[in-house]
């Protein structure tokens, strides 16, 4: 008979052999609580999504700026450069997507579990057990995230409205944001 640690096998012959096993139902995966860690609410986990957009087009900027000014600098010569604009604005975006990412994906997967703005915050993005998370599991994560927008943005309210302060982008790839 296999049991789970710390519960007691049933008495032969005890008149309620169901009274030594556990009464409320296990989770799966098993989840271990972890001390003195509250969970990163809506409010502040929006805070810390704009402090990380903001480092973000700060250091992609530069960069649309270089190919934008090269498009405004050939139509001052005269010469309509629309290409070199559009090229401008398409980079950027690409940047921002790819570096959103990128950005994510390592931070939260490093020792510091966290992005700039959720290290404002003292935040951490853990596994349901408290411990740090794989990149593989940090980009799910930041592609579920998309799926949160893209249902009008209720993955993302779900985070004020459940226990553990999950997003459905959290439910998917099972993780939390753990606050100390």
């Amino acid at each position: 008979m296999n049991l789970a640690p710390g519960v007691v096998p049933p008495a032969v012959g005890s008149p309620n052999p169901a009274a030594s096993y556990p009464t409320s139902a296990t989770s799966y995966p098993p989840v271990m609580a972890v001390a003195g860690a509250g969970y990163g609410g809506f409010w502040i986990r929006v805070v810390a999504a704009i402090i990380d957009a903001i480092i973000l087009r700060v250091v992609v900027a530069p960069v649309g700026m270089i190919f934008g000014g090269l498009g405004m600098a050939g139509m001052m010569s005269g010469i309509p450069h629309v290409g070199l604009r559009l090229l401008g604005g398409g980079v950027t975006f690409i940047l921002v997507l790819f570096g959103s990412w990128l950005y994510e994906a390592f931070m939260e997967s490093s020792s510091y579990q966290a992005t700039l703005g959720k290290m404002i915050f003292g935040m951490k993005v853990t596994d349901l057990n408290g411990n740090r998370i794989s990149f593989e599991r940090a980009t799910g994560r930041h592609f579920a995230k998309w799926l949160s927008a893209m249902i009008l943005f209720v993955g993302y309210i779900m985070v004020g409205f459940t226990d553990r302060k999950q997003g459905l982008h959290d439910l998917l790839a099972g993780t939390l944001v753990r606050r100390a």
